[in-house]
């Protein structure tokens, strides 16, 4: 066939325009399927998007949970080892100095405390994906998970320090007790506030699970 444009007239192969009319559908049905791919496959940023929420909510709630028994480890480590060394001089440290390791052993409590009011919030549906579209649930979903990890995070690494403080000030009750008695309830006011560290983390954590919700949809 012929084909004349301003003037010119050129040849044109019948077998390559119906090859070309033959590859037109595809690359339209290319476009659509390139216009729909998920989002982790265009951005590196929306990684974060394509993780199940409800993954990030049981993370939140290993870190609350984990991070607070090793700082609740951590304070009794370092309060036991001194009152059984400060005991051997002065046995009479032994038994009230027991407040110190109750008061680290409340650091760990404190974290079984978040772990359980966050896992009694999170209710999955049967499929979750995440689409180029989002509906309501869906976006409310996704933030409800982000939530839940940030509680985690904030629940873990306050009690970790309030482990860590009263476990150092309980190692100096338990020393200056043995050498003065009279510094043994000095020290326990100082103990007091820093176990008060670990329930402020607790008082927000609780505070910002109520704004997680996971609506109850079934897909």
């Amino acid at each position: 066939s012929t084909d004349c444009r301003a003037g010119f007239c050129a040849r044109t192969d019948p077998h390559l325009a119906a090859h070309a009319a033959r590859m037109s559908p595809m690359a339209d049905h290319s476009s659509k399927v390139h216009a729909e791919a998920p989002c982790y496959e265009t951005s590196w940023l929306c990684v974060f998007e394509a993780v199940s929420p409800y993954m990030w909510s049981y993370m939140g709630i290993a870190f609350a949970l984990g991070i607070s028994v090793i700082g609740a480890a951590w304070g009794i480590f370092l309060t036991g080892s001194s009152i059984v060394g400060g005991g051997i001089k002065a046995p009479r440290i032994s038994s009230k100095n027991l407040v110190s390791i109750i008061f680290c052993e409340a650091v760990a409590i404190y974290g079984v405390i978040m772990a359980i009011i966050m896992a009694n919030k999170i209710e999955g549906s049967e499929i979750f994906t995440v689409t180029s579209k989002l509906e309501g649930w869906q976006a409310q979903t996704m933030v409800a998970g982000w939530c839940m990890f940030c509680v985690g995070l904030s629940v873990g690494f306050s009690n970790l320090f309030c482990g860590v403080c009263v476990g150092v000030s309980g190692s100096g009750c338990a020393l200056a007790d043995a050498q003065r008695p009279e510094m043994f309830v000095k020290m326990l006011i100082v103990e007091i506030f820093g176990s008060a560290l670990g329930l402020f983390g607790v008082i927000v954590g609780i505070i910002q699970a109520n704004g997680a919700t996971f609506p109850k949809h079934l897909a």
